[in-house]
């Protein structure tokens, strides 16, 4: 069992993770000692700091007499040191006016993740990522077929809150617009207030005493995964604030572009990602189910130097994430709580969609 730190340790190790996140450079004693007021000696520093190290806490560069955080001392600080604290005036109406009145203004909920993705980038400097909820979960709100030729419809299924999915289907000839207005209205009466996954386990049952002369119902029961299963994980996700990495020293050599590129360009992994991170693993709650995975407590190898930042939101019964990858040396409490708000209000305003 690990030792536990004492008081003088806790805080030199504070004092080191704060420094080091708004300067980037190694932290060294002499610096601790005439800056921090600590009234402790330069050698007395030293020494707590190789006790630190040896703890693993903390670690050296080779071309640096400084210490920077571990994993080990970053999840030790979020977990017991970190403050929260209240977003700014000025930030919260950053966040109500890009996606509460963007909300009121009823676009579609693409829309609204597309903007919440944006100013989450612009205001935790790092990069940002909205995914849509699952439509299985979501409730069937209703469907619309229209014709776009004399062998192909779409099927419009908009599920509550804003989410809408379409589907072309192809068909044997021309129906007319008659005979798809009433099957449309047939399916909206025996759908309504089920999910999408309910539908989709007894569709074929719910309509199996339609009698349809132009096969259309038939090609909708052959079709009905593709209708109500989950469209590719690709659409449901927005991200922004790419160019932030630039910004950090962290990604300043080639191969930390690259690979933080490609990580980008593979929007499945970062699904993935998001998916992975409401699993429990050493995870802190932080607020409101915040959560947050250190560099090598992420599984993909090219973001074990980065930290990511999630939170839920809730559309009905359906369940989306919002959250930021960047560096593990970044300003944890400040993106807690400014994805704390994000992700709350997509949650009131998507639900008023």
């Amino acid at each position: 069992m690990p030792r536990e730190l004492n008081d003088r340790e806790k805080e030199i190790l504070e004092l080191i993770i704060r420094n080091f996140i708004l300067t980037a450079t190694p932290v060294g004693s002499r610096f601790l000692a005439k800056r921090c007021d600590l009234g402790l000696s330069d050698a007395t520093i030293r020494n707590v700091m190789a006790d630190l190290e040896d703890e693993g806490y903390i670690t050296h560069p080779h071309t640096s007499a400084g210490r920077v955080p571990t994993d080990k001392g970053y999840r030790f600080y979020v977990n017991t040191m970190m403050r929260i604290g209240a977003l700014s005036q000025s930030e919260r109406l950053k966040i109500d006016q890009n996606i509460l009145q963007l909300a009121a203004t009823a676009p579609t909920s693409d829309e609204v993740l597309r903007e919440s993705s944006k100013i989450l980038g612009k205001l935790s400097k790092q990069i940002s990522i909205a995914l849509s909820p699952k439509l299985s979960k979501g409730i069937f709100e209703k469907l619309d077929i229209v014709p776009l030729s004399s062998s192909k419809v779409m099927v419009i299924i908009s599920i509550q809150s804003g989410l809408v999915k379409t589907i072309m289907l192809e068909v044997n000839s021309e129906i007319p617009r008659q005979h798809l207005d009433l099957l449309a209205q047939v399916l909206n009466e025996r759908l309504s207030g089920l999910t999408l996954e309910e539908i989709r386990q007894t569709f074929a049952e719910r309509v199996a005493d339609y009698s349809d002369e132009t096969g259309l119902i038939r090609l909708f029961v052959e079709s009905t995964e593709r209708l109500f299963d989950e469209p590719p994980e690709t659409e449901r996700l927005h991200i922004a604030g790419t160019e932030n990495i630039f910004e950090h020293p962290e990604f300043e050599t080639r191969e930390k572009i690259r690979g933080i590129i490609e990580l980008i360009e593979n929007e499945n992994v970062i699904v993935h990602l998001l998916e992975e991170s409401r699993q429990p693993l050493e995870v802190v709650e932080a607020v409101d189910g915040v959560t947050i995975r250190i560099g090598k407590e992420n599984q993909e190898s090219k973001i074990r130097d980065c930290s990511i930042i999630t939170a839920q939101y809730s559309v009905g019964n359906a369940v989306g994430t919002v959250g930021v990858i960047g560096p593990t040396r970044m300003d944890y409490g400040k993106i807690v709580r400014v994805i704390d708000y994000v992700a709350k209000s997509l949650s009131g305003a998507l639900t008023q969609l």
